[in-house]
Parts: C-alpha cells; sequence; structure tokens
C-alpha cells in the first residue's frame, strides 16, 4: 500500500474553504481507496504553518500513477495553486493495512 500524504498553507489572504473545497474535488478520482483533506489542527507550535493535509491510500504504484495521470488531477492542480504558499508531499509504502 502506499500513503500519499501532502501538506498545504494558504496564501495569506486566501479562503480556506474554497482550498478545501478544490482539494476536496480530487476524491472524485477513481483509484485510491481512501481519501481526505483534513485541518491542520496546529496543536504542535513548531508546525503551526500547515493548513491542510490531503491524506490518501493505493493499492500500488499503478494505481497512484493513474490518480495522478486523471484529469481532474490536472484541473485540481491548476485551481489551488495560486492559493498555497507552500506545498509538501511524501509518498511512502505501508506494509500495514
Amino acid at each position: 500500500m502506499i500513503r500519499h500524504i501532502v501538506f498545504f498553507s494558504a496564501k495569506e489572504g486566501q479562503s480556506l474553504d474554497e482550498m478545501r473545497t478544490g482539494l476536496e474535488q480530487l476524491g472524485t478520482i477513481p483509484y485510491c481507496d481512501l481519501f481526505e483533506v483534513l485541518d491542520n489542527t496546529k496543536v504542535d507550535p513548531l508546525c503551526d504553518r500547515i493548513d491542510l493535509v490531503v491524506y490518501a491510500e493505493f493499492a500500488d504504484e499503478a494505481a497512484l500513477a493513474a490518480y495522478k495521470a486523471h484529469p481532474t488531477y490536472s484541473e485540481t492542480t491548476r485551481h489551488v495553486r495560486p492559493m498555497r504558499e507552500l506545498r509538501f508531499s511524501a509518498d511512502v509504502v505501508s506494509k500495514l493495512r
């Protein structure tokens, strides 16, 4: 299983609700077994710059590649990119299910 985790911060003055709504469109793409857009609780004072987290799980690399090749992925990127300040991502392999 591949866990796809992406951290976002919004540019000053940008609506988090609009950004969240845009990112939630990624959840309409097939191929993922689990998809969530989550608010960062900002409990950790060392990581208070991250606003939203996209978390998704994929069966394998082929499913993740198909997800990223889907037209909705490109459309969402074009829509959300101007709203974001930071974006960090990681794709990790987990043996846990």
